[in-house]
C-alpha cells in the first residue's frame, strides 16, 4: 500500500496542489506535538524537495518555535474526493519572517508578490521524504468554500493592532520556546 521516495514527481505535486486542506506536524524532544490544519491557498511547490506554505497570523504560532529548536516537520495531505490516498512530506524547515529579504524574494517568486493581510511567515520546506499510504479510511467529502473568517479578522486589524497581537500570542509556545518572531 505504502510507497516512500526521496523527492516529489509530478503526480505528487499534481496532487498537493488539487487539495483545499493540508496538515502540518511539529515538535521537540520535550515538547508538546503540535498539529495544525491549513487551508486558504497557501502552499507552493518550489521543486522536488522543496515546498512553502505563507502562514497567516493565528492563536498560536507552535510550528515556528519547533523549528526554531528543532527543525524537523511534516506536511500531511488527504484526498477527500476521487481515489483515496494520502501524502506525508518529511524534512526539516525554518520560518522566514516579514522583514527578512528572502521573504520579499519568496513571496514575489511564488506568491505573485501578494501578501495576504495578517501574514506572518513563509514557512520553507526541504523534503528528505515522501511517503504515500492508502487513505482508504479518509471520509469522502465535497469542497464547499473557503471560511473568510481569518481574513476578515485580519481585515479588522490595523498594522499596529497585528503587530501587538502577534507580540502577546506569537512569540512564545505552549511550553514557553521562543518563535523567533520580534516584529518592530
Amino acid at each position: 500500500m505504502g510507497k516512500q521516495f526521496d523527492h516529489m514527481d509530478d503526480a505528487t505535486r499534481d496532487f498537493i496542489l488539487q487539495q483545499k486542506l493540508f496538515f502540518v506536524a511539529s515538535a521537540t524532544a520535550a515538547s508538546r506535538v503540535n498539529v495544525s490544519p491549513k487551508g486558504l491557498d497557501c502552499l507552493r511547490v518550489l521543486g522536488p524537495n522543496s515546498v512553502a506554505y505563507l502562514d497567516r497570523t493565528g492563536s498560536g504560532n507552535e510550528t515556528a518555535a519547533h523549528l526554531l529548536a528543532d527543525g524537523r516537520l511534516t506536511l500531511m495531505f488527504c484526498a477527500f474526493d476521487g481515489a483515496p490516498k494520502i501524502l506525508r512530506l518529511y524534512g526539516s524547515a525554518r520560518s522566514i519572517y516579514r522583514d527578512e529579504a528572502e521573504y520579499d524574494a519568496l513571496l514575489n517568486a511564488h506568491f505573485d508578490g501578494i501578501e495576504p493581510r495578517g501574514a506572518r511567515q513563509i514557512v520553507l520546506q526541504t523534503i528528505d521524504l515522501v511517503q504515500t499510504s492508502c487513505g482508504f479510511a479518509v471520509p469522502l467529502m465535497d469542497f464547499v468554500a473557503e471560511r473568510p473568517v481569518l481574513t476578515k479578522w485580519a481585515e479588522s486589524k490595523t498594522d499596529d493592532d497585528l503587530v501587538a497581537y502577534r507580540a502577546l500570542k506569537n512569540t512564545t509556545s505552549l511550553d514557553g520556546l521562543p518563535t523567533g518572531l520580534s516584529e518592530k
